[in-house]
């Protein structure tokens, strides 16, 4: 099982002046929809549908994730189209949707983060090891270091989206009896 170590920190905003001043290079964005069909204790199991914005290329993976924090143990494989939707269908969730901006930083690769149904936007950068992890001192416009912090983890903010979709077809009288 491959090793996953990430550190994430909240943005105030798309970084748009670090762009400009040419200090973040953008080389890539993706749509991504992400839909989590397990969720217990500190493992997780979910697909994702991601959308390469300039070719349209579309591929789709079923991922298992195991541990919280910075390092967790992650499996994460490409599945197909029909298998894709199949599952989301079954599942019958509201899909955390955001677009991914791939840069590079200061000789490091960088993932931002803009969450679609909340006002949210983060960046994540993986490293090779939990000592360079550590050893990581991030620019100012990084902002807070969320990585330990359980409100901005995908998995509770899909789950706080579930809840909302839930109690918006509860008051439409959409609710299942």
């Amino acid at each position: 099982m491959a090793l996953e170590i990430e550190r994430k920190f909240l943005l105030d905003g798309f970084p748009e002046t670090p762009i400009r001043d040419g200090e973040l290079e953008p080389l890539m964005e993706q749509r991504i929809e992400q839909t989590y069909l397990a969720i217990d204790g500190d493992e997780e199991l979910r697909i994702r549908k991601i959308t390469d914005v300039r070719s349209g290329r579309t591929t789709y993976t079923h991922t298992f994730k195991k541990g919280t924090g910075l390092s967790r143990e992650e499996i994460e494989y490409e599945i197909s189209a029909g298998i894709y939707e199949q599952i989301a269908e079954a599942h019958d969730a509201v899909a955390l949707t955001k677009n991914r901006t791939t840069a590079k930083w200061n000789g490091w690769t960088v993932e931002i983060d803009r969450y679609d149904q909340l006002e949210l936007t983060v960046v994540e950068v993986e490293f090779g090891s939990e000592v360079e992890a550590s050893a990581f001192v991030p620019p100012e416009w990084f902002g807070r270091d969320i990585s330990r912090s359980r409100p901005y983890s995908n998995k509770t903010v899909w789950r706080e989206l579930q809840r909302k979709a839930a109690a918006s077809a509860a008051a439409k009288g959409d609710a299942p009896s």
